[in-house]
Order: C-alpha cells, then sequence, then structure tokens
C-alpha cells in the first residue's frame, strides 16, 4: 500500500527533474563561406554558362547553305543541362550575405563604362530586394531553358536565351553601367 502512495510521488519528481533538465541549445545553420566574389561567380559560373546556352542553337550561312547547330543527342542535351543547371544555382550563389562585389583593391574592368567595384556593392546594399528581384529573375529565366532542354526543344532553347540576356542586361543597367540606362533615356 506504502508504494502505492508513492507513486504519484515519483512521478512528480520525474517530471520536475525532466523541466530542470538544461535544455540542448538548437543546433546552429551552417555559417557559410563567402571570400568568393560576385565578380569571381560571374566570371567563372554566370558568363561562361550563359555562353553555352546563347551558343547551344545557332544557324550560319555557309559555302554549303545553311548550317543548323543544336544538341542533336542525350550526351549534348545532358552537357548543355550541366551548363544551365550550374547558372540557375549560382543566382543563388550571388545572393548569399556577406559576399562582396570583388577583392579589396580591385578596380573596374572598363572605370569609363563601369562603376568600380565599392560603388556596385553600395548600390546592392542600398537595394537589396532589386537585387534579389534581379537574381531570381536570371534563375527563373535560365529555368524557362531548362524546361526546352528537357523537352528537347532547340527552338524554345534559342528562345529562353533572349530571358537569360535580358535578365543579364537590366541588372547590369542598374549596378555595373547605371549611366548608360541613364543616357538611354535621355535618348
Amino acid at each position: 500500500m506504502r508504494i502505492h502512495a508513492l507513486l504519484p510521488l515519483a512521478g512528480i519528481l520525474t517530471c520536475f527533474g525532466i523541466a530542470c533538465t538544461p535544455q540542448q541549445p538548437a543546433e546552429k545553420p551552417a555559417a557559410f563561406n563567402t571570400t568568393v566574389t560576385i565578380r569571381e561567380i560571374m566570371q567563372s559560373m554566370v558568363a561562361p554558362e550563359a555562353d553555352v546556352l546563347w551558343n547551344a542553337v545557332s544557324s550560319s550561312v555557309t559555302d554549303k547553305g545553311v548550317e543548323e547547330k543544336a544538341p542533336k543527342n542525350d550526351e549534348e542535351w545532358a552537357r548543355v543541362r550541366h551548363e544551365a543547371i550550374t547558372l540557375a544555382e549560382a543566382t543563388n550563389l550571388i545572393l548569399m550575405s556577406g559576399r562582396h562585389v570583388a577583392k579589396p583593391g580591385e578596380k573596374a574592368e572598363d572605370p569609363k563604362v563601369q562603376l568600380s567595384p565599392e560603388q556596385i556593392e553600395a548600390l546592392i546594399n542600398q537595394d537589396k530586394e532589386s537585387w534579389t528581384k534581379f537574381s531570381h529573375g536570371l534563375r527563373d529565366a535560365t529555368m524557362v531553358a531548362v524546361q526546352a532542354i528537357d523537352a528537347k526543344n532547340a527552338e524554345a532553347l534559342s528562345n529562353a536565351g533572349d530571358g537569360i540576356d535580358k535578365a543579364c542586361e537590366t541588372c547590369h543597367l542598374k549596378y555595373w553601367y547605371p549611366n548608360e540606362a541613364k543616357q538611354g533615356q535621355k535618348q
């Protein structure tokens, strides 16, 4: 009988002991290392992959007549798809917090046309919403290309290149060479 009387007390003490046990801190999210700059991502991932997509389908007139170029087999379509996926994922990399436009001391490739990396970074930091919107626009345009690739539709892939070009140019006019955009508005 005495054991039955102690059971509720043991239950209360167990609950109290569990409640007083220090809780493990929530696991911290992985910290990202953003030592690679936006410029490096653009030069090593965005520009080369966009070039592959833009050049995957073409027509040219030669002595032999009109020559059509497009992926012809599963392996060629897979290679183009790989480049498109790399381009789409590069848009996530440029959005990572803490990533700089360029390494300290780097200059604009053409200072007569382009802003300095510091000026570009200041513009990005002043308007992260637009930066994100432009990056997502490039990703969305690239995913149109992925859909064309998955359908093995050369014409749709060629047409998707226009969307990728527009996404790149819209961003560049705001951040890399905004003076060119202003000059275009004056005309």
